[in-house]
């Protein structure tokens, strides 16, 4: 049983190709295909722009949506442009000496 709830979640985290492309409403896995994103990349920027969904539903996007995430998307900068820090300064530690 839980081999096979790991295979569900992994299903509907996976990006689908739509059927139609100019389809009216599209599921989530199908947005993120045509956006070339992951499923909660679009989860988090559905948020993000307010277009929230009634909970315990499937979660459709409309043209309207998929355009403002498309927008959206194009206006905001990567993620990943600030670099993370490490340890900075510190170096490698001095070996202690070897006792004679």
């Amino acid at each position: 049983m839980p081999g096979d709830r790991k295979e569900r979640y992994q299903k509907y985290e996976t990006p689908q190709e739509p059927k139609d492309l100019n389809a009216d409403v599209m599921t989530v896995q199908e947005t993120a295909y045509v956006l070339s994103c992951s499923v909660r990349t679009v989860h988090r920027r559905l948020n993000e722009l307010g277009l929230k969904r009634k909970p315990g539903r499937t979660v459709v996007t409309t043209k309207a949506d998929r355009q403002a995430l498309l927008e959206d998307s194009l206006t905001q900068p990567p993620r990943t442009a600030v670099p993370r820090r490490g340890r900075q300064g510190q170096g490698r530690k001095q070996l202690m000496p070897l006792a004679a």
